[in-house]
């Protein structure tokens, strides 16, 4: 407990001055406690702490948290234009919704310049899916939310045209897959998107039956035979993953926040139209 205690104690400043501090501690608490071998222990466990302590530090700097956002930014753009695309022709829907973000955005004319520019590179012939999407995961780390906020915003984009063609699913798969996303973890986003995007145009004035109430559960992410405590579980987590103050401490440009967070309010209806149904969360 001790040892957990000095670890946690260390500063960020301390240990970017002295990035040895944590085998130097490590060491002499092995040392002390086992010896030879448990300074040995001690040195590696230090070492292991270091790098993770490192990275962490790395990932969170001011400096790599706007070159996420950049990449983000600029990734969204470039597979809008190609998932637009991927289909052999870019509907006016498509055009439309493109459109509609960018004005949600609020770009300034040389941002928007940019991400016009952006579209058409991704929906060229040439373009290189693989390549932008590995520089962009290589640009995040270990933060999958930002991985799975940028699928939202594909998903909805594929959903513009009024339903997802075989070729955008296609191309969605393949975009998950150099992410390091299984097919079920894509397919959980397709259904919540869907059921949300659902919810959405039904409203509060939606009826209470059968079909709505199963889009509530789906929007959440959980099945009708989910107790209450799952239930309440998957909604803080869809909401704590669209607060917006977390998608911009990582990364996530404050422009496309707006987009980001807009689907926590159909996450909150649903969440009270099920409330409505279990008396014992009222």
């Amino acid at each position: 407990m001790f040892a957990g205690f000095l670890f946690v104690c260390l500063s960020k400043l301390t240990f970017m001055k002295y990035p040895f501090f944590g085998k130097a501690i490590g060491g002499l608490i092995g040392l002390a406690a086992g010896g030879l071998p448990g300074l040995v222990f001690g040195v590696l466990m230090g070492h292991l702490f270091d790098r993770a302590l490192l990275k962490a530090l790395h990932f969170g700097s001011p400096e790599n948290i706007e070159r996420i956002r950049s990449s983000f930014f600029e990734t969204t753009f470039l597979l809008s234009g190609y998932l637009a695309k991927v289909d052999g022709r870019i509907s006016k829907s498509e055009i439309d919704h493109t459109e509609q973000v960018i004005a949600q955005m609020a770009l300034d004319a040389q941002q928007r310049k940019r991400a016009i520019e952006l579209f058409h590179l991704g929906a060229a012939s040439d373009f290189r899916m693989e390549q932008a999407v590995a520089d962009f995961v290589q640009a995040c780390g270990p933060q999958r939310q930002l991985q799975q906020t940028l699928l939202l915003f594909l998903i909805s984009l594929a959903h513009a045209d009024q339903g997802i063609k075989a070729s955008e699913h296609a191309a969605l798969v393949r975009i998950a897959s150099v992410m390091g996303l299984g097919a079920a973890q894509l397919e959980q986003l397709l259904r919540m998107a869907r059921a949300q995007e659902h919810f959405q145009q039904q409203g509060a004035q939606a009826s209470s039956g059968t079909t709505t109430l199963e889009d509530a559960y789906t929007a959440l992410g959980v099945t009708s035979s989910a107790s209450d405590k799952e239930v309440k579980h998957a909604y803080r987590k869809r909401m704590s993953e669209n607060h917006p103050d977390k998608l911009i401490a990582k990364g996530v440009p404050q422009e496309m926040v707006e987009l980001a967070t807009a689907r926590s309010q159909d996450i909150q209806s649903a969440y009270e139209m099920i409330k409505k149904t279990r008396p014992a969360m009222r």
